[in-house]
């Protein structure tokens, strides 16, 4: 990780149970790899219908230009990587795409803006394209960065189900990676949400440098949340040329394998997302990622700014693994 940087001091869970699940998904990532891919399927099996995957398909509706200095984001204006600032999508354009994921076989889509968090001027034509995403069937997410007071509850009238905030790493780490906001920012927003009566979305990245301590804290982290999560996406890191993380070493795929095992363990009844970095899996990974418990993924091209398989190789994994979208 960058260590050139100015950053917050590290968040110290105040969470008593942090520890000791931290201590936990240590134990867990330390078992032999058939033993703890057992574990996992079990917990699976005893919670979700484990032939059934969830299809999500993520639009960038406000792309670039991002005041934040996320580490790995090719979003923020700081960082030289190509990705242009553009503005906020018509709300016809959204529907369209909308449209086309529910056809694909979509039944969430998630709508992404590079802010530090939406204006109240932003914020009303998400509000209207929320509404018009509930209008065709489909479940509505959106992860537009921190939210003030009351704008919680609007995304909440207009009917979204999903707000997505990750926490992205270890408290203790989160200064590493971030140094525009804190770890209670984040925390801060997840409240807001929860206050509200939206279901969240909150997973984390690994691939950042950390260490299996910094993957088990993030896990913990995630875990301690009440109430868990009900989606929790993880991510392995997509490097992009002229971010900091850009040349990070890449965490082995049965590192990231443990990952999800782990997690489905810790929160068996969340729903545990194979998200960024699915491109560069091969498609062996991706089945064991589903063997360890992963039961939902962004389906479509694309993630925001980076590559995601595209429906037809996904609709032949599928196909292959005796899985079905539910």
């Amino acid at each position: 990780m960058d260590t050139a940087v100015i950053r917050f001091p590290a968040a110290a869970p105040a969470d008593a149970r942090f520890e000791p699940l931290r201590e936990e998904a240590l134990a867990l990532y330390a078992l032999p790899f058939n033993e703890l891919l057992h574990r996992a399927q079990t917990v699976h099996r005893e919670n979700f219908d484990a032939r059934r995957v969830q299809r999500s398909t993520l639009l960038s509706i406000k792309t670039g230009g991002c005041p934040e200095d996320c580490g790995y984001c090719p979003q923020a204006a700081r960082y030289h990587t190509g990705v242009e600032s553009e503005a906020l999508l018509d709300v016809a354009e959204v529907v369209e795409a909308a449209r086309a994921a529910k056809a694909h076989g979509a039944t969430r889509f998630c709508m992404g803006a590079a802010w530090r968090g939406p204006k109240q001027r932003d914020l009303a034509p998400v509000l209207e394209m929320v509404r018009e995403v509930k209008a065709l069937g489909l479940e509505a997410c959106c992860t537009l960065g921190m939210l003030r007071d009351g704008q919680a509850e609007q995304l909440r009238d207009a009917g979204l189900d999903y707000y997505n905030h990750n926490l992205d790493t270890a408290p203790e780490l989160y200064g590493d990676v971030i140094t525009t906001r804190a770890y209670e920012d984040r925390l801060a927003t997840l409240e807001r949400v929860r206050g509200a009566g939206l279901k969240v979305c909150c997973g984390g990245i690994v691939g950042l440098g950390e260490t299996r301590e910094g993957r088990a804290g993030l896990l913990a982290q995630l875990a301690c949340l009440d109430p868990q999560p009900e989606s929790v996406p993880i991510n392995d890191l997509v490097q992009v040329e002229g971010t900091p993380l850009h040349g990070t070493g890449k965490l082995p795929w049965v590192e990231f394998v443990r990952t999800i095992a782990v997690a489905r363990i810790l929160m068996p009844r969340s729903v545990v997302r194979l998200s960024a970095g699915r491109s560069a899996m091969s498609e062996a990974v991706q089945a064991l990622c589903f063997l360890a418990g992963a039961n939902s993924i962004f389906y479509g091209e694309k993630l925001l700014t980076t590559g995601n398989p595209d429906v037809a190789r996904d609709d032949a994994l599928f196909a292959a693994l005796g899985l079905q979208p539910g």
